[in-house]
């Protein structure tokens, strides 16, 4: 039996130096970037009711999500998630740069490094709660297509990967989806020495298997999900138009409809997003990285004669006209749910494909290929720069969010403290949205964070029960504020209108033995 120093240098030496370099871009990377979020405790506000959570989402089809979270316990601490969160996403750096078969340890770092930046995983830290989840759910999903693309029968494993992925996540289902048109790209790109005889049918054979992988993957994922839901009893929940997975939403609203809205969505994110180029430089990055991506696919085809073969250039404008539909394919499952940008982490992999394109194209001609290199490097590494300052722009900002409410939630006790009338375990009637009139924006970071829900704003609360976790856990302080469906009677009476907002001197009052605290608007 070998000694676990034999054993580990055994596997050692079985590592690629291309994983390696994925890895560590990766991982040094995210330790860089985040680490402002990884060593602090600034929550949000779905942050505040998550200090500790079992994460049973089953009424939202999450159904592996307790299971993946459980593994770094139920209580929120950022530095133990943030770390196996990072570890998860470096191995899906890994796997990716093996799916996308990048050789060069440049091109894997920056990959890597690319995963790593994007705006999308920032906005998943801000929700620290359930990133390791999620980035499990990654990693399950980029491995449903390696397995599928490297074995024979890989999509049944390769089922089993994304119905995982998706019962703890299925916001990464387009991560998939995207990978597997690459790998089918891949497949009919000609070969340099012609295509042998009979092979067409061969790749027939291969390329159904990222169908069949899909298919029986979400059946196995519902199917599981029913199973479960009956079993506990429950039903699935409108959150996000969840339910409508059940009800054919998109058919409902006008197949057509839905495919203009998803293609609208995706070109209107895309150019005007605010998150894949915010700045000249991040811009000129982007349009060298699809330019040379361009124009390594140029000498391919003119090189390799790919004009000759009718299957590639169907299989390329089949792709064209599909890939902005698979990278919305959420919107088609549910038309209403509200996009946060965290489930938009799949418009990283067209960089990273641009990467992987030309490091590994060996038809561009030796003359260009230097400098080409070295663009693509330069382009990519600017970008990740980019993205780093947006990604720390928007934690300092939630700090200051955190910080904004503390220090409103101190004045706003005292004064219900000192309400005449008031006793410990009074009823308490709130409304949870802070007024911008008597407290205008402060928040400087929207030019950067607007689209980045979760991390831009001023104040972290916006129901009572906000209010009621907050101080209870921040302050130290229990109030009985009552849930909404007992304030509706109260929210549209001549009393609570008549009431100054917070900080107003009318803003807080005892009427028929409930505390009233307006805290909106002083018209409302």
């Amino acid at each position: 039996m070998q000694s676990p120093t034999q054993a580990f240098q055994s596997l050692y030496g079985k590592i690629r130096r291309e994983w390696k370099a994925a890895f560590s871009g990766a991982f040094i990377l995210g330790l860089l970037i985040h680490m402002p979020i990884l060593l602090s405790d600034v929550p949000n506000h779905d942050g505040l009711d998550s200090m500790y959570f079992d994460q049973n989402m089953i009424t939202s089809g999450r159904w592996f999500l307790t299971v993946a979270c459980g593994i770094s316990s139920y209580y929120t601490v950022p530095w133990v998630i943030g770390l196996l969160g990072i570890l998860y996403l470096s191995c899906a750096a890994v796997v990716l740069c093996e799916l996308l078969e990048v050789r060069k340890s440049w091109a894997a770092a920056v990959c890597g490094g690319l995963l790593t930046a994007f705006p999308a995983l920032a906005s998943t830290f801000a929700y620290v709660f359930t990133l390791d989840g999620y980035m499990l759910a990654l990693l399950l999903a980029v491995s449903a297509v390696l397995v599928t693309k490297k074995r024979r029968l890989g999509f049944l494993p390769g089922a089993a990967c994304l119905a995982f992925s998706m019962g703890i996540y299925q916001g990464y289902l387009s991560f998939a989806m995207i990978l597997s048109v690459f790998a089918i790209l891949m497949l009919y790109v000609p070969k340099a020495d012609g295509e042998e005889k009979g092979e067409s049918r061969g790749k027939a054979a291969v390329l159904l298997r990222y169908p069949a992988m899909g298919i029986l993957g979400v059946v196995l994922y519902y199917g599981i999900l029913q199973i479960l839901l009956k079993w506990q009893g429950k039903e699935l929940a409108d959150y996000q138009g969840i339910g409508e997975m059940t009800t054919g939403a998109a058919s409902s609203n006008g197949l057509l409809a839905s495919i203009k809205g998803m293609y609208q969505d995706f070109f209107h994110f895309t150019f005007r997003g605010n998150v894949l180029f915010q700045n000249f430089f991040s811009a000129a990055a982007c349009i060298l990285l699809a330019v040379l991506a361009v124009l390594a696919l140029f000498f391919l085809i003119r090189n390799r004669k790919g004009w000759k073969n009718p299957a590639f250039f169907a299989i390329m404008v089949l792709a064209v006209v599909i890939l902005p539909l698979l990278t919305n394919i959420v919107l088609l499952i549910s038309p209403s749910v509200t996009y946060h940008l965290l489930m938009r982490y799949q418009w990283i992999l067209y960089a990273i494909g641009a990467v992987a394109l030309v490091s590994g194209c060996p038809e561009i001609p030796s003359s260009v290929y230097g400098w080409m290199e070295w663009v693509v490097f330069l382009g990519a590494s600017v970008l990740i720069f980019c993205y780093c300052l947006t990604d720390n722009i928007a934690y300092s900002n939630l700090q200051r969010r955190y910080e904004k409410t503390y220090a409103y939630c101190i004045r706003l006790l005292d004064r219900i403290e000192q309400t005449p009338g008031y006793y410990q375990g009074i009823p308490i009637a709130m409304v949870g949205v802070v007024g911008d009139k008597p407290y205008p924006v402060t928040d400087i970071t929207l030019p950067v964070t607007s689209n980045m829900i979760g991390m831009c704003g001023d104040i972290l609360l916006y129901t009572g029960k906000n209010y009621e976790i907050f101080i209870r856990n921040y302050l130290g302080a229990t109030l009985n504020i009552l849930p909404p469906e007992a304030m509706a009677e109260m929210y549209y009476s001549d009393e609570y209108i008549a009431m100054d907002s917070f900080p107003g001197e009318n803003s807080i009052r005892v009427i028929n033995g409930i505390l009233y605290v307006k805290t909106e608007n002083a018209d409302r």
